[in-house]
C-alpha cells in the first residue's frame, strides 16, 4: 500500500538508487508466483533497510517475516561480511523462493532461516541484535516488541513496517479488526516506553523507526 500519489511514487523511485537484476529477478518472480506479492519490501524500502544497516555498521539482524526474502537480501548486504541475519517465516511455502535468491546473492553463509512461529521461536535466538525488521502479522507486533527489547542492544534500531496499515490507523476501528488492533496497540506501545526514542516515517505503508537509548 503506497499512501502518496503515484506520480510522486514514481518519481521517488526514479530517484533512487536502483534494484539489481538478483532484486529485479525476485520482484518480478513474487509477483508472478505470489498471491499477496505487495508483501515484498521493494527497491526504495529496500534501498533504505540496506542504508540504515551500514550507517549504524550493524553486524547482528533479526527480521521477523521473511516472505520471499526481498528484504533478507538487502539488510544483510548492508552488513559487513562477518555479520549475521536470522530470519523468520511461519509459512514454509514461500521459502524455495527465498533459498534460491539468497543463494544468487552470494549471502547464504550469513544468513540464517527459521520456519516456525516466531512467538516461539525468538526466545531461543541467544543473541543481542543491532538491528530488528519487523514486517510480519500485524496482531502479533506488541508480543514481538516485548520479545525483542531486551534483544536489542542500547543505540539499536527498531524498525517496523505497515504501521501506518493502508491509512486503517486514522479511521474508526471494526470489531473484527484484529490485525488494526494489533498495529496500533504497537504504535501506542512504542510512543510510550522510555526505552525508546522514535519516529513515524511516511515510507510506503509506513514504518516505525525506533532506536533503543
Amino acid at each position: 500500500m503506497n499512501l502518496l500519489p503515484e506520480s510522486i511514487e514514481n518519481y521517488i523511485n526514479d530517484h533512487s538508487s536502483q534494484e539489481d537484476q538478483i532484486l529485479y529477478e525476485l520482484y518480478r518472480e513474487t509477483n508472478l508466483k505470489t498471491t499477496h506479492p505487495r508483501m515484498l519490501s521493494g527497491a526504495v524500502q529496500g534501498q533504505f533497510l540496506q542504508m540504515m544497516v551500514s550507517l549504524i555498521d550493524a553486524t547482528s539482524i533479526l527480521e521477523i517475516g521473511t516472505f520471499t526474502g526481498y528484504s533478507a537480501i538487502c539488510l544483510t548486504r548492508g552488513m559487513k561480511a562477518n555479520g549475521k541475519l536470522h530470519t523468520i517465516d511461519i509459512k514454509e511455502e514461500f521459502s524455495d523462493i527465498a533459498n534460491k535468491y539468497i543463494k544468487k546473492s552470494g549471502l547464504g553463509n550469513q544468513i540464517t532461516q527459521h520456519i516456525g512461529n516466531a512467538v516461539e521461536i525468538i526466545p531461543l535466538i541467544e543473541e543481542e541484535f543491532d538491528l530488528v525488521f519487523m514486517d510480519a502479522d500485524k496482531v502479533n507486533y506488541p508480543k514481538y516488541l516485548e520479545l525483542v527489547a531486551d534483544k536489542l542492544k542500547k543505540g539499536g534500531l527498531l524498525i517496523a513496517d505497515n504501521v501506518l496499515w493502508s491509512g486503517k490507523v486514522v479511521k474508526p476501528l471494526k470489531s473484527d479488526d484484529k490485525d488494526t488492533r494489533g498495529v496500533l496497540a504497537f504504535n501506542k506501545m512504542i510512543q510510550e516506553d522510555d526505552r525508546f526514542e522514535n519516529t513515524l516515517l511516511p515510507l510506503r505503508d509506513g514504518l516505525m523507526f525506533a532506536r533503543k537509548k
